[in-house]
C-alpha cells in the first residue's frame, strides 16, 4: 500500500477544503463509479464537463498570491491538468513531465497544473525542481476549478486527476479523467489533441 505524505501546508489545505465540502457542496452534482484511490471508490463533486462544450471560466491563486482568471477563447490552446497534490510521487512525475514537454508544444499551447496545495508549497516545489515552463495554480481559496470541472473528491477534499485540452475558440476538445488517481495520465492522446488544436483555425 502506498502512503501519501503531505506537507504541513498541504494538510492545512486539505482541512480547509474538507470544511468546504461538508458545508457548501450539498447542491452540486455528485458522481460515483468513475474514479478510485487504490481500491476505494471515490465520489466526485461538481459540474461534469463534456467535449464540445465551452470550457468553464475559473479563478485560482498563483504563486504570488494574486488571483488568476482563466478565460477560454483567447486564441491559445490550453492543457489543464488537475492533480491531488504535488507533494505525492505520481503528481510529481506528472507535473514534471508536462514541464519537460511544454517547450516542444510551441507558443500557441499553454499548460496549467492545478491542485489544492497552498501557493507557498507550489512555489517551493517549482523552485526545487527548476519548473519554469508551466503555470501552477492553487484552488484552495475559491474551489472554482473543483466545482466547474467536476473533480472535487468528496472523501478527501482534493482534486481528482484529470487532463483537459481547451481549443483556441475556448471549447473543450479532449478530456481524460484518470480512473485511478494512483496512476499517471496517458500522455500521448493529451499531447496529440493539443497539437491538433494548435494547428486548427480559430
Amino acid at each position: 500500500m502506498k502512503i501519501i505524505k503531505l506537507t504541513r501546508m498541504s494538510v492545512f489545505a486539505v482541512v480547509t477544503v474538507s470544511l468546504f465540502v461538508l458545508g457548501g457542496c450539498a447542491s452540486l452534482p455528485q458522481r460515483s463509479g468513475l474514479v478510485k484511490m487504490g481500491t476505494q471508490p471515490i465520489t466526485l463533486i461538481g459540474d461534469p464537463i463534456h467535449v464540445g462544450e465551452r470550457a468553464p471560466c475559473f479563478r485560482a491563486v498563483n504563486d504570488q498570491m494574486a488571483v488568476y482568471h482563466f478565460r477560454p477563447g483567447d486564441g491559445k490552446v490550453w492543457i489543464l491538468s488537475s492533480v491531488p497534490s504535488i507533494d505525492t510521487p505520481v503528481c510529481n512525475l506528472e507535473t514534471d513531465h508536462f514541464n519537460k514537454v511544454a517547450g516542444s508544444m510551441g507558443p500557441d499551447v499553454g499548460i496549467i497544473t492545478i491542485s489544492m496545495d497552498l501557493p507557498f508549497a507550489q512555489k517551493q516545489w517549482c523552485g526545487a525542481r527548476g519548473v519554469k515552463n508551466i503555470t501552477l495554480l492553487s484552488d484552495y481559496r475559491f474551489h472554482s476549478f473543483a466545482r466547474h470541472y467536476g473533480v472535487l473528491m468528496k472523501q478527501n477534499g482534493l482534486l481528482a486527476r484529470q487532463v483537459v485540452v481547451v481549443g483556441k475558440n475556448g471549447r473543450i476538445v479532449y478530456i481524460q479523467l484518470v480512473p485511478n488517481i494512483a496512476h499517471q495520465p496517458n500522455y500521448g492522446p493529451v499531447l496529440a489533441a493539443a497539437r491538433r488544436a494548435a494547428r486548427a483555425a480559430n
